[in-house]
């Protein structure tokens, strides 16, 4: 089955995996943040926690959503950055047609980020009493890379600006460098 086409030559996807507490909701952000006007972000969260009010189960409708925000995104123009936990099992058709159907560039992203480490980051995060520790390791999957030849995986050690500049390399998405072009830096709820 070919995938629908979606976007433009011009346009960039780029999707941050990870586990809940790896640091892609913070790299997304400031990767929208340093490209300025005319990148979306889409979040998973959002979408399927908020909008849907959804839990991410098999057959659930988070995906299908997921999919048609980034579409209508990219065949308005804009750059997207989206963001999840989007596991493999339940994310991998929606995201493989993604890339299959983008006329532009596309970067799939996995932060590969071990259970102790996101347990220690989600105790500095704002939502740290929404979830707890044993909730966290319940929806931990070790390493749930796609396997794509071109997937960039990035280890634990990576900060924030070192992961936020190689995907932004890697993918072709343009930073701007006058800070008056810039989004404002404020935290999203």
């Amino acid at each position: 089955m070919l995938a629908e086409l979606t976007g433009s030559p011009d346009t960039v996807l780029v999707c941050v995996r990870g586990n809940s507490g790896s640091g892609k909701s913070s790299i997304a952000r400031e990767l929208r943040r340093r490209h300025g006007r005319g990148c979306a972000l889409v979040e998973q969260d959002y979408l399927r926690r908020i909008v849907l009010r959804e839990r991410d189960r098999p057959g659930g409708a988070a995906p299908a959503l997921i999919g048609q925000t980034v579409r209508f995104a990219l065949d308005h123009g804009y750059h997207v950055v989206v963001e999840g936990i989007m596991h493999s099992s339940r994310y991998r058709s929606m995201l493989t047609s993604l890339r299959d159907g983008h006329r532009g560039r596309s970067l799939f992203c996995y932060l590969d980020v071990s259970l102790a480490e996101t347990l220690r980051r989600h105790l500095t995060r704002p939502q740290a009493t929404e979830f707890t520790a044993e909730q966290m390791s319940g929806w931990y999957v070790a390493r749930d890379v796609l396997g794509w030849p071109d997937e960039l995986v990035l280890p634990e050690t990576t900060g924030l600006d070192e992961a936020v500049e190689a995907i932004a390399t890697a993918a072709g998405l343009p930073q701007i460098g006058r800070d008056d072009d810039l989004l404002p830096n404020v935290p999203l709820p």
